[in-house]
């Protein structure tokens, strides 16, 4: 079995527009989470966490045509993970490197321009390209065509978990020895009309803190409401410590076990054993006890069902020394890029090791009796020996996945 490294890392979300901003900007508690246009959504209370591309900035007009916003964040956060990572795009092993990408609700934006062109227009044509571009594996096929990859290019959509899935496959793949490098990672663009009504109408959306909107998303508080939807990418790569280490890359951290199960249960509803089964799958993946984890990345969307459901699935597969462990939830600040939250929330956990630092869970000022864990509530925490972390993503669907990481070192 082989060690697995980070060794590049990328993103494009509502914290920044590269992966040291945004990791900069969870530190100092800085939301990205901001007012939609009220009559564009047809919402006097839409919002959402919003990442700042302007695609004409990055790819021609001809090609940008056949881009739906979910692969334009895909690729922009490819280029900037794989120009991290100090490797020379054309010397990327083609055939051992593959593509592992993760998202919810694919090309949305486009499809919500056709059926809008189709139903509201009354037109008989809507855009050539539309299929290409709404299709849930195109971002994956793009980094394989830019890059020249010819190795496995895969897509999962497991809801809120798709990009923490698709970076435990890759790491599954390294591992077992079938790849040396995967590019990996998740990318979501669901800030369409359609799409936000579709989640209003769930009755997750959090109420606007009309005081401030941008404090709206309040995971583990009394008072939360729900979950805010954001887009974005966040794109890691991965190699083994081996090839890594003899070209002499700069290492990250590193990722040591995967944890996945399934509810089977409710599609909406999280069990508290289905949680607390993939952690401790994840624990026996990596070969760690849970005594030596030092911090949890949450999954924390704000809404009352994950929030009970997390914290007490934490202490089923904690026990008592739950409540020693610090636990941050950053979607308080970015909010829930659905199916890419897991690898954003992946990136700024193997910074916060790198930096030694403990991110806040923002807006936590009037905690929830129910939820009496350590929160790390309002304020980061510096010169923290954080070792190794767990990050959690569960999903409608009821599929659970968990990743553990380890702070960089050459041992």
């Amino acid at each position: 079995m082989r060690r697995v490294a980070v060794t590049g890392l990328g993103t494009v979300c509502p914290l920044g527009n590269n992966a040291e901003e945004a990791y900069l900007n969870a530190y100092r508690g800085r939301s990205g989470i901001r007012r939609l246009d009220s009559v564009t959504y047809r919402s006097s209370s839409s919002i959402a966490g919003t990442a700042q591309l302007i695609g004409i900035d990055h790819f021609d007009p001809a090609k940008l045509r056949m881009l739906d916003r979910l692969s334009q964040f895909a690729l922009v956060a490819t280029r900037e993970a794989v120009s991290s990572s100090g490797i020379e795009a054309s010397r990327l092993n083609q055939g051992r490197t593959g593509v592992f990408i993760g998202t919810g609700m694919g090309g949305t934006q486009t499809l919500d321009q056709g059926y809008q062109t189709l139903y509201g227009e009354h037109s008989d044509r809507i855009k050539p390209f539309t299929v290409l571009m709404g299709m849930y594996n195109a971002p994956a096929a793009w980094i394989s065509i830019e890059y020249g990859l010819c190795g496995p290019c895969l897509t999962y959509s497991t809801a809120c978990s798709s990009s923490t899935v698709a970076i435990g496959e890759a790491w599954w793949r390294i591992m077992h020895g079938g790849l040396d490098m995967a590019i990996a990672g998740g990318t979501e663009a669901p800030l369409s009309c359609g799409s936000l009504k579709a989640w209003e109408a769930l009755h997750t959306l959090a109420t606007v803190d009309d005081d401030d909107p941008s404090a709206t998303c309040k995971p583990f508080s009394k008072n939360r409401s729900g979950m805010v939807l954001a887009e974005g990418a966040a794109i890691l790569v991965l190699e083994s410590w081996e090839h890594a280490v003899a070209r002499g890359a700069s290492i990250y951290g590193e990722v040591l076990g995967y944890g996945i199960t399934t509810d089977v249960g409710h599609i909406t509803r999280p069990s508290i054993e289905g949680q607390a089964s993939a952690m401790k799958a994840a624990f026996v993946a990596a070969n760690v006890p849970p005594s030596e984890i030092n911090a949890i990345n949450a999954h924390g969307t704000g809404t009352h069902a994950n929030d009970l459901t997390e914290t007490a699935a934490i202490k089923a597969a904690f026990g008592a020394r739950a409540y020693e462990i610090p636990i941050s939830a950053t979607k308080s600040i970015h909010g829930h890029l659905l199916g890419a939250s897991g690898a954003l929330e992946c990136l700024l956990c193997v910074l916060a090791m790198k930096n030694h630092t403990l991110l806040p869970t923002m807006h936590l000022d009037i905690p929830d009796p129910a939820c009496d864990l350590d929160y790390v509530a309002n304020v980061a925490r510096d010169r923290v020996p954080i070792i190794t972390m767990l990050s959690n993503s569960f999903a409608f669907g009821g599929t659970n996945a968990v990743l553990v990481l380890r702070a960089a070192t050459r041992s």
